[in-house]
């Protein structure tokens, strides 16, 4: 009995951390591309996902956005005509509390292209993302899958490619609070992000 006991909290464990990382697949179910805009400091974004190529990392980004976690949180890293960096700290300096891992889809065929937005994670663990992403400025083909597995894309600016441009060429340097050698001077935030074909119901 005691054995069957630790089986079933074991399988709701489990359920309970896997329905944490999926939350986002009942975000406009049907819909292979969604788009969100993300409302930062210097001006908004609209970028359009890919659920056909990238399903378990647009789940989580989605499940990140309709929970409210990216809004008023940092750009914290910054560099120009590479990246741009988000998803992590609160404006606070806090990290914002994260879901479990997903699995890396950096095989998808999408390739970190100027204006693509992908994945963040620990060099030393391939699957290791949590909400953590950024856009590219540049061809960074770096990033790319070979011999080891990249930096899964999932999606591509569609508006606002000059805010982004505008971001990256503003003064950073090395923060105390975080200890990173390139985020912004001048603080930048995501006020808010927003999935646009649900605005109305909002």
């Amino acid at each position: 009995m005691f054995r069957i006991s630790l089986l079933i909290i074991s399988v709701l464990m489990s359920f309970q951390l896997f329905a944490a990382n999926t939350k986002g697949q009942y975000i406009q179910p049907n819909n292979l591309s969604p788009k969100v805009r993300i409302e930062t400091s210097m001006g908004n974004v609209v970028i359009q996902l890919d659920r056909y190529r990238a399903k378990i990392t647009v789940d989580n980004f989605l499940g990140y956005v309709t929970r409210g976690q990216y809004d008023k949180t940092l750009v914290h890293r910054v560099e120009e005509g590479y990246l741009i960096q988000a998803g992590g700290f609160m404006t606070n300096y806090q990290e914002i509390e994260p879901d479990t891992p997903i699995f890396n889809e950096s095989g998808n065929g999408l390739k970190n292209k100027e204006a693509t937005i992908a994945m963040a994670k620990q060099l030393s663990d391939a699957h290791s993302a949590t909400s953590q992403f950024f856009i590219n400025l540049n061809d960074n083909s770096n990033l790319d899958p070979g011999v080891s597995w990249g930096y899964a894309v999932f999606g591509e600016v569609i508006e606002g490619y000059d805010i982004l441009e505008a971001i990256s060429q503003v003064e950073v340097g090395y923060s105390e609070q975080l200890g990173y050698p390139t985020v912004p001077k001048k603080m930048i935030t995501i006020n808010k992000v927003v999935i646009l074909d649900e605005e109305k119901a909002e």
